[in-house]
């Protein structure tokens, strides 16, 4: 088998267990066993074991002392918490960039991302799944403009966690009162995110990038008070048991 094929099989393997864990269809608590999970996706097990081994890392599974593994349960404050970490790790990014500097090509390509999202929340012509695409651009960019390897994939590893990604709460936004009202304003710290960074305010860009990712506790927060019918469409809220 060549490598290609190899990556190829553990990309789809990271991905099919990835989304039957995080959308619920593999309940908290059930124990995961590699013959019958490669049965199921139709994958030798070799994938399927590095699989298993990346979501340990990612915190979606953890290991079973008599071994194997079992979908992690999870509790609201631990969302909470993923919300946070999230907050302060972009927060970390933004700082860094601002200190070190972007480069004019990583400032054109956020440009055209922001440029983009205006035209997204522009009242007249208002575009929810372009928003929706833009917005998780301007959130992988944005890590890698600290210029740091490590913070960009801590970053990526705290999205991962159970509804802490940014886009988490983007489904069944659009039901919620005042959601385009919401989404001007999550625009609006995006781009004072960016001029921070531009203007080399590195204090004030981790403020803002902390901030911002409050949001996202605010629709946690509507969603389980307000609209719990909406909660099973929060990817990784399925795995909240308490």
């Amino acid at each position: 088998m060549s490598r290609h094929t190899r990556q190829a099989q553990f990309a789809r393997a990271l991905i099919e267990l990835r989304s039957l864990v995080v959308d619920g269809s593999i309940p908290a608590g059930t124990r995961l066993t590699e013959t019958a999970m490669a049965e199921r996706l139709q994958l030798s097990r070799t994938p399927l074991r590095q699989a298993m081994d990346r979501l340990v890392d990612e915190g979606l599974l953890e290991r079973i002392e008599t071994g194997g593994c079992r979908v992690a349960r999870f509790t609201m404050a631990d969302i909470l918490d993923a919300i946070e970490i999230r907050g302060v790790l972009e927060g970390t990014a933004a700082r860094l960039a601002a200190e070190r500097g972007i480069s004019a090509e990583r400032s054109a390509q956020m440009g055209d991302i922001l440029a983009g999202l205006d035209t997204a929340v522009d009242p007249a012509r208002f575009d929810f799944e372009s928003y929706v695409r833009l917005n998780d651009d301007f959130h992988r960019l944005l890590p890698e403009l600290s210029g740091s390897e490590i913070v960009a994939r801590e970053v990526a590893r705290a999205s991962r966690l159970p509804a802490a990604s940014p886009g988490a709460f983007m489904q069944g936004q659009e039901l919620i009162p005042d959601f385009r009202t919401s989404l001007t304003r999550a625009q609006h710290q995006h781009r004072c995110i960016f001029e921070a960074i531009l203007a080399r305010e590195g204090t004030r860009a981790e403020a803002l990038a902390r901030e911002h990712a409050r949001l996202a506790r605010m629709n946690l927060e509507y969603i389980t008070t307000q609209r719990p019918n909406l909660a099973d469409r929060v990817p990784g809220l399925a795995l909240v048991t308490e």
